[in-house]
């Protein structure tokens, strides 16, 4: 069976990730996209072969009528619902990026619409497929550590990867994004492995240091401009330019394609794009409000207890996860390349990460895996990413926000 595509949103996500996952694949063809970047719309055109015709710049037009049997949705968060119901009432099945919302109330339309209409929605909350959380999911499910009794989770956002999509790009802004706990973190899905709905959530956290009062002095409010464009570990220069070059140099490379829409990358073209545009901002004279660290707890409903760190003041990214049972422990160690289970008085056991399936995809083989799993559950099989499964993540993390802003109240989430 065939299944062809459309692809609202051709950003990093919408085009980069899932449109270059599906276009290589004999079960998905994409017929159409929209995009509000010209520029863009006609490169990833030319690069799936969509006619002239179906190239749209405006959503209105877009949505005028059904024009593939999936919808995926990649656009802003802001935008997710609204399109989304809309995809839905013209009879799509739709993959929709994370986060579906921050609003309680976008949350129950979206479901109401879903039962109207009947159409499948997969969210993409593709950490749930990649091979290291997957097999940390079949150790919990077998037993080994007996009874579950608490998680501990942190979430190393990384300094330069906070730096660029926190303080300098798309998620910087609280009045135009989902709160950063939400954006980041449900893709963790704790509620999944804890195997029950959370009960309470209580949070705390802040913007420390991106700030004006923190800027080196004498700094500069680009960073071509500035002293310590060579030094700055935030440096727009060090993290595109040289990250660039030390990484293969590549024509698509992320996060240097997020900088500029003018494709393939070059480094003449990384530069034009920090000394002239919004990537090119020193972090410390950015408009950023969001947080930079913060610290969740969450009680569940069956008596799990878990802990959620995420803080932007690491020099790795991944996540590194702690399961406490009765009988053992797992340690999920994305930076050290390893799940081991520790058996109390028993054998410990390590699994390589990179060992245990295709990584190579984005997101630890997350994105491979969400693939392979959106074809199975548009022929009919039911997917572990759910619209149903995933607000209970959404809720956890909407109820962390409002816990924050209420100085760490505990919130009741249902």
């Amino acid at each position: 069976m065939k299944f062809t595509v459309a692809i609202l949103g051709c950003g990093n996500r919408g085009a980069e990730t899932y449109g270059r996952l599906l276009h290589g694949r004999e079960e998905f063809r994409i017929v159409s996209l929209c995009d509000r970047d010209e520029e863009r719309l006609s490169y990833y055109g030319g690069q799936f072969s969509v006619g002239a015709g179906e190239l749209f710049s405006s959503e209105e037009r877009f949505f005028e009528k059904k024009r593939a049997d999936l919808l995926v949705v990649a656009t802003m968060d802001a935008d997710h619902v609204r399109q989304a119901v809309k995809g839905l009432a013209l009879g799509y099945d739709l993959l929709l990026e994370k986060p579906v919302s921050d609003r309680r109330e976008e949350l129950e339309e979206l479901l109401a619409a879903q039962k109207k209409y009947g159409g499948k929605v997969v969210v993409c909350h593709v950490l749930r497929y990649a091979p290291a959380f997957v097999k940390t999911a079949q150790l919990l499910k077998s037993g080994e550590i007996g009874t579950l009794v608490s998680i501990q989770a942190l979430e190393q956002v990384a300094y330069w990867h906070q730096a660029h999509s926190y303080v300098r790009g798309n998620w910087r802004s609280r009045a135009e994004t989902a709160p950063m706990i939400l954006a980041k973190c449900c893709h963790d899905l704790l509620q999944y492995y804890a195997n029950s709905r959370a009960e309470t959530v209580s949070s705390v956290g802040g913007l420390t240091w991106f700030k004006p009062e923190n800027a080196p002095e004498g700094a500069a409010k680009r960073c071509t401009a500035c002293k310590y464009l060579e030094t700055c570990p935030y440096s727009a220069k060090r993290i595109y330019v040289d990250g660039w070059k030390r990484d293969g140099c590549l024509p698509n490379l992320w996060p240097q394609i997020q900088i500029t829409s003018d494709y393939p990358l070059t480094e003449e073209k990384l530069c034009r794009a920090i000394e002239e545009g919004a990537y090119g901002r020193c972090v410390y004279f950015c408009d950023n409000d969001v947080v930079d660290h913060q610290l969740t707890e969450i009680a569940f409903e069956n008596g799990v207890k878990a802990t959620l760190t995420m803080t932007a003041f690491t020099a790795g990214i991944g996540r590194i996860m702690r399961f406490f049972g009765t009988l053992g422990e797992i340690v999920l160690d994305e930076e050290a390349d390893v799940v081991s289970l520790k058996r109390f008085g028993g054998k410990r056991e390590d699994f390589r990460i990179s060992a245990l399936g295709e990584i190579g995809s984005g997101h630890g083989g997350g994105d491979q895996g969400l693939v392979d799993t959106l074809y199975e559950v548009l022929c009919g099989k039911e997917g572990e990413t759910s619209l149903v499964r995933s607000v209970e993540s959404h809720l956890m993390a909407i109820c962390a926000e409002e816990s924050r802003l209420k100085g760490g109240a505990c919130i009741r989430v249902h």
